[in-house]
């Protein structure tokens, strides 16, 4: 099976990006294709389903959305390459608990292509850098086997705005950028990220379509 790739431009609202992955996982079937949405989203708080008002300390102009997925609160926003993988996790034959720490393990296997050592923590989804420094935030909602929204990685982001909240509840971390340690473009991170997942969940290629109308 292909894995089928939608790649949006800048800056998309992220409540019509959710409604839409919603609507696709409701309406798939067990011969319905994966697919991997990639794309940037204009400013936007969101939190999950465990979040916490308390960790949203100023939002100011910036709005917060309460979403369906896991997790607490964290940022999306211009330089950050979110990465929304579509999947059938249990025609994959695995449970969440796998799920997470597979896509962990892919941005850790991306990061090392550009030098940088990383690693997930059993107690905090995401992966960081060093112990107290965060490149990438995780939150899924699996619903009859089937995943979706996903992971936002910083590449070149304003990260500022993530002083106005407790990134995922966590108050003694900050965030980091792939360019603080390795400069790379936003594209030519799709590009090897777009690879890593046909290469780790063993699709025969990879399909480009365009992108859902939102």
């Amino acid at each position: 099976m292909q894995l089928v790739v939608r790649k949006w431009s800048k800056n998309q609202v992220y409540e019509p990006v959710w409604a839409a992955m919603r609507s696709f996982s409701n309406g798939r079937d067990q011969s319905t294709s994966d697919e991997l949405w990639l794309m940037e989203h204009e400013s936007v708080f969101t939190q999950g389903l465990a979040g916490k008002p308390e960790h949203v300390l100023a939002p100011a102009d910036i709005p917060v959305v309460r979403t369906d997925r896991g997790g607490q609160v964290t940022y999306h926003g211009p330089g950050q390459l979110m990465i929304y993988p579509l999947f059938d996790i249990e025609r994959l034959g695995l449970n969440t608990r796998e799920w997470v720490r597979s896509l962990e393990q892919l941005v850790v296997d991306l990061l090392a292509s550009y030098g940088i050592e990383s690693h997930g923590r059993p107690d905090a989804p995401g992966v960081y850098v060093g112990d107290d420094k965060k490149i990438c935030s995780v939150g899924l909602r699996v619903k009859k086997g089937r995943s979706y929204h996903g992971m936002a990685l910083n590449v070149d982001a304003d990260l500022s705005p993530f002083s106005r909240i407790n990134p995922c509840g966590l108050t003694r971390i900050t965030m980091t950028n792939i360019t603080d340690y390795y400069q790379v473009s936003l594209a030519e991170v799709v590009k090897d990220v777009t690879a890593l997942f046909a290469k780790a969940f063993y699709f025969s290629g990879i399909e480009l379509q365009a992108p859902v109308a939102l």
